[in-house]
């Protein structure tokens, strides 16, 4: 999209100059507007043409049975798909009863820019009726950070030359028509059609309503809408409703030049317990609130919300504006994701479409939480807590795998499982590590100590006991974790997965760690001393896989001697492989889809050292595919540790464009949140080196030859540190908040407001640049 004349590249904006139905589905997901409950796509406000309409609760979703060819114990017998709930956003347009719809008449101009600043989308357009009346439509969203479960529209008409009669029809609309699935990728989300039912409908005056439930999952879903209308006097309303839609209808002669306003607050809210008067009562209540701001109001909470975000994690890039422009949007759909979550998941891709069926994956914990957790760590405590909520289904699928503790799903809404493919999914155990990991990061960072005693503890001791119990001593005494699936999808049922078995080790600690700090939550929980002891006897036992012949380590026991992948005779049209080969073929050779040992050594950077790290990057780049979109960041990341800085810049510019370029062509589907964290963590982890090691953070920077600098802003313990490179030098600037020890390159130093330290940069010694699978290359930048 980016590469679309109709794009421009500017520091803190998304600008599209003119309207492209080519790519009007992907445009519907870059600009959509969210705060982690409510979702709403980008789509013109007409409600037509569209890609994917798309009105998102977080948590609100549909059952539906999960066929199997053939019957297995413990497979899950349901799927869970987001479903797109009433819609607030549509503003239909009659010009002297001509319909306003971009696809007749002539559309002079249309322009949309959402700036990341002010968390507003607005739209401007002129447009020529059939019959030759033209008028300019001016609107404006926006989805409430201050507010939890209010959106809001104000929408403008002015007819430009000569009097017209207009009619604007505000609408909630439920059950909305969506397109067919198309294809087999099981990326893109099973369609679910008329799955609301309805209860209730209300119009009176300005007000609308509408309350439904879902047939199966049993969730009772309500929406209401109040507006302000000004225009001339003689303007004249009218509300009407029905079971799947709710109107205010505006009617007014207007001038040349004399516009008509009408602001639309929306309200939301969803409940799988309340009743009807109840839920009703709760939209009711979150409109009165919005009401007693007004539009203005709404506006301004917008802008101080997102003030005070950018305060603490702007990312300052010089030397490429696409990359200055991308990780900014980044940084502001990565905060919709999560910002008012509130003990929900965050799915993969937001709130911003139904790809994914809407499921959240381990990319949370892994790639979304690190980055909330140094600018928003508020949204990681509850994200967290949604975890700790899910426990009991957690705990009720370890019972049924034959294991203790807790085996949170691979991919979920409601906390239970509901992958219907068990080798990608039920043995991807890695993803309670990673939740553990997610817990301690936040821990440290924040310094939240009633957050760990409250919910950490609960956590890190479940998901220690799981691999506690999935593992096992052999008769030398190594703990071993066989049959498990690790990040890499291309590779399942494999013993000893360097990525989970170095991240287990690290849970298993971390766990025996916080049960002597909490001695009365860990006797609760049933902890005593000979179990914390034998997490501690495992965790120092876990296997290491490692190829002595060939100098590396291995992602797995044996990988190494697995067949090569025939890279040679793999097209460029056969990507992604998943698509076009058998599993089977997939998980016996050597062949990666995403970074797995890769990931690991920047996780678990203590378990290696600098030349192990560079043989391994070297060995693994020959057979890394990059057919998922979390691999770029992590390649980023250890590209530039290891010295290969060029590389690095190029792995940065596909995790920061992978929607902006729209680069596995699903974007159409929603964005791909993890990809758009990963643009801060190559920038944060991997240009600027960071790392949190031994209780402080750690930097190492190194920039490459296109960026002249790189500044940007983390939270540690309360404290906001701005690290700023340009140059030779790195300088270090504590911007409030007592003193705060930090290392360079692992040398400590202690920085206090009002007295930056300024280091030189590492000079990093690459060896030979490694290659990677043919056709495989990430572009060039230049």
């Amino acid at each position: 999209m980016i590469s679309n004349s109709s794009y421009t590249v500017e520091p803190w904006r998304l600008r599209e100059s003119e309207l492209n139905l080519d790519v009007l589905p992907q445009s519907e997901s870059v600009f959509a507007l969210s705060n982690g409950h409510i979702g709403w796509r980008g789509n013109l406000d007409e409600g037509e043409p569209h890609g994917l309409p798309g009105t998102y609760l977080n948590g609100v979703h549909e059952l539906h049975p999960l066929p199997y060819a053939e019957a297995g114990y413990g497979y899950p017998e349901s799927g869970q798909t987001v479903i797109n709930v009433t819609n607030g956003k549509i503003m239909r347009l009659l010009v002297n009863d001509e319909p306003f719809d971009v696809r007749y008449g002539k559309l002079r101009s249309h322009e949309r820019v959402l700036d990341l600043r002010t968390g507003l989308l607005r739209r401007v357009c002129e447009w020529s009726s059939p019959a030759g009346c033209t008028v300019r439509v001016t609107s404006t969203r926006l989805v409430s950070f201050a507010q939890r479960a209010i959106a809001a529209v104000a929408y403008e008409v002015e007819p430009l030359d000569s009097d017209v009669r207009v009619v604007v029809q505000s609408e909630l609309v439920a059950n909305e028509q969506l397109p067919e699935k198309q294809g087999g990728d099981p990326r893109v989300a099973a369609a679910l059609e008329d799955v609301l039912v309805p209860e209730e409908h209300f119009a009176s005056e300005m007000r609308l309503r509408l309350v439904h439930r879902t047939e199966r999952s049993g969730l009772r879903v309500g929406s209401a809408a109040d507006h302000v209308v000004h225009g001339p006097a003689t303007t004249r309303t009218a509300g009407e409703s029905g079971d799947n839609v709710a109107r205010l209808t505006v009617t007014a002669e207007l001038e040349r030049g004399q516009p008509l306003r009408v602001e639309k607050l929306v309200s939301y809210g969803w409940s799988g317990a309340r009743s009807l008067p109840a839920v009703r009562d709760q939209v009711d209540a979150a409109l009165a609130g919005a009401g007693s701001k007004g539009w203005q109001g709404l506006v301004r909470q917008q802008r101080e919300y997102l003030d005070g975000f950018w305060a603490r994690a702007d990312v300052e890039v010089d030397g490429d504006a696409e990359i200055q422009q991308a990780v900014r949007f980044a940084l502001f759909h990565v905060l919709q994701a999560g910002a008012r979550a509130e003990k929900r998941a965050i799915p993969s891709k937001g709130l911003t479409g139904s790809g994914y069926d809407g499921h959240s994956f381990w990319d949370s914990e892994s790639f979304v939480l690190p980055v909330l957790t140094y600018t928003s760590p508020d949204s990681v405590a509850e994200a967290l807590r949604w975890r700790q909520e899910t426990l009991p289904a957690a705990r009720d699928r370890a019972r049924q795998l034959g294991l203790r503790g807790a085996a949170f799903p691979w991919r979920t809404i409601d906390g239970s499982e509901c992958s219907a493919y068990w080798p990608a999914g039920t043995a991807a155990f890695h993803v309670n590590a990673d939740i553990a990991d997610a817990v301690t990061r936040y821990v440290a960072v924040t310094g939240d100590t009633e957050f760990e005693r409250e919910t950490g503890v609960e956590i890190l001791v479940e998901t220690a006991r799981l691999w506690h119990s999935l593992g096992h001593h052999d008769h030398h005494g190594t703990f071993h974790f066989d049959g498990v699936t690790g990040p890499d999808e291309y590779s399942a049922i494999a013993d000893d997965n360097l990525y989970t078995n170095l991240m287990a080790q690290l849970n298993l600690r971390a766990a025996a760690d916080v049960v002597v700090r909490y001695p009365e939550e860990a006797a609760a929980l049933g902890v005593d001393d000979e179990e914390a002891a034998a997490w501690r006897d495992a965790a120092e036992a876990v296997a290491i896989p490692f190829n002595e012949t060939l100098g590396v380590h291995e992602q797995s026991a044996g990988f190494t001697g697995h067949q090569l992948w025939d890279f040679s005779a793999t097209g460029a049209d056969q990507y992604p492989l998943m698509l076009h080969f058998p599993y089977f073929d997939l998980y016996r050779k050597q062949v990666i889809k995403q970074a797995d040992l890769v990931l690991a050594m920047y996780k678990r950077g203590d378990a290696f050292d600098a030349e192990q790290k560079a043989r391994n990057f070297a060995y693994y780049e020959q057979m890394t595919v990059r057919d998922s979109s979390l691999s770029a960041c992590c390649q980023a990341v250890t590209a530039a540790e290891v010295g290969h800085l060029h590389l690095a810049y190029d792995y940065l510019g596909e995790a920061a464009l992978m929607d902006l370029a729209d680069l596995e062509n699903n974007t159409r589907d929603g964005l791909h949140i993890a990809s758009l964290a990963g643009a801060w963590i190559a920038l944060v982890a991997g240009f600027g080196g960071m790392r949190y090691r031994g209780g402080t953070l750690d930097f190492s920077p190194a920039l490459p030859e296109q960026l002249s600098k790189l500044a940007f802003v983390v939270q540690m313990l309360g404290r906001r540190l701005r690290v700023e490179i340009v140059g030779g030098t790195v300088t270090y600037r504590l911007l409030d908040g007592e003193p705060l020890r930090l290392c360079h390159c692992g040398e400590p130093f202690r920085v206090a407001e009002g007295s930056p330290v300024t280091r030189s940069l590492r000079k990093p010694e690459p060896g030979p640049e490694p290659e990677q699978p043919r056709g495989r290359r990430p572009v060039r930048r230049h």
